[in-house]
């Protein structure tokens, strides 16, 4: 059955459990062709010590074809040295670059309608040799065009909440210098116009959370709030965006809150996404807006410790997969 949906599923950390969920999720059904881009042998010898069921097929991308269980089409690249589940290797850090330049390239050029990562590990890329702050920055890089506004935007989901960052990895001491007025309305602008047209929201309700406890409490826990912030929603609001705030994270996140927003937006990593994956850690999917290409992630990192055994849930990359299936439709 031929499929309209061509779905690139980057592998990610040989040594983790990107192999493991490739050869985990290819048991499913999707409405789509799905390709991952890696190593074939490696996620073979994943599925046998899964004792999964796994017929690895090239990748045709002259003959698109729905997913059928059990089966799985691989776009070849061999691991650079040996892969021994759990041990890192700063060998492999260029494999797993690859793997992301070969799926970008991709959807750029429409060979593929998506890209969905498995979890990759920072360290062991920058240990190599090779800057890395994360998934999100390095796809800007690979795809945005900053003189046509392109800017990257973490989204978190899960079917109850959505929680976006200002910014994303960096260092506590530097988020507030980082926080500015353009910076927000940036941010803001592209999650009203990104859950316009790839979440088909009317009218997106944003909840955007202070930098300081209490949003600064008037003034005496900091004043970013009032310098920075405050000017940034009031100029968002002029221009027809439902924003509100700040708020107060510690009580942002309550019941009444949440009834009354589509996506939180927090000012950094740590302040908004414990709380999601408190809530939903397994089946929430961290969703890159702002660029021109649709990229979806599982929740979690490389797993070390799991690769290999077994004791895994591919919860996360299986919604990753039907989100980016589902906005592609779009």
């Amino acid at each position: 059955m031929t499929t309209s949906v061509r779905i690139a599923i980057t592998s990610g950390e040989p040594a983790g459990i990107g192999p493991d969920l490739c050869a985990m999720v290819a048991q499913k059904d999707f409405d789509a062709e799905l390709v991952v881009i890696g190593d074939p042998d490696l996620i073979q010898e994943r599925a046998d010590q899964r004792k999964l069921s796994l017929e690895i097929q090239p990748f045709n991308p002259a003959s698109p074809e729905v997913h059928r269980p059990g089966t799985l089409k691989v776009l070849p690249l061999p691991v650079f040295t040996k892969v021994v589940c759990g041990q890192l290797d700063s060998s492999n850090a260029q494999y797993v670059i690859s793997t992301l330049d070969s799926a970008c390239q991709g959807c750029m050029g429409g060979l593929f309608d998506a890209m969905v990562t498995a979890p990759l590990h920072k360290g062991i890329i920058n240990d190599s040799g090779i800057s890395f702050t994360g998934h999100t920055e390095y796809l800007a890089q690979k795809v945005g065009n900053k003189s046509d506004g392109d800017h990257p935007v973490m989204m978190l989901a899960t079917p109850q909440l959505r929680v976006a960052l200002v910014t994303t990895h960096a260092p506590l001491s530097a988020i507030p210098a980082m926080i500015t007025k353009e910076l927000i309305i940036k941010v803001t602008q592209i999650i009203d116009h990104d859950l316009h047209t790839r979440f088909k929201l009317e009218n997106p309700r944003i909840s955007v959370c202070g930098l300081n406890p209490h949003a600064g409490e008037g003034g005496h826990l900091g004043t970013e709030e009032i310098d920075t912030i405050i000017p940034a929603l009031e100029k968002l609001s002029s221009d027809g965006i439902n924003v509100r705030g700040p708020l107060p994270a510690d009580t942002a996140f309550t019941p009444y809150q949440l009834e009354q927003a589509d996506v939180v937006l927090t000012m950094y990593h740590d302040q908004g996404l414990p709380v999601l994956k408190h809530q939903g850690f397994g089946d929430a999917v961290n969703i890159t807006l702002g660029l021109p290409i649709i990229r979806t992630s599982v929740d979690h990192g490389t797993a070390l410790d799991l690769a290999g055994t077994g004791k895994i849930d591919a919860g996360s990359l299986h919604a990753a997969i039907d989100l980016a299936i589902e906005m592609a439709h779009e």
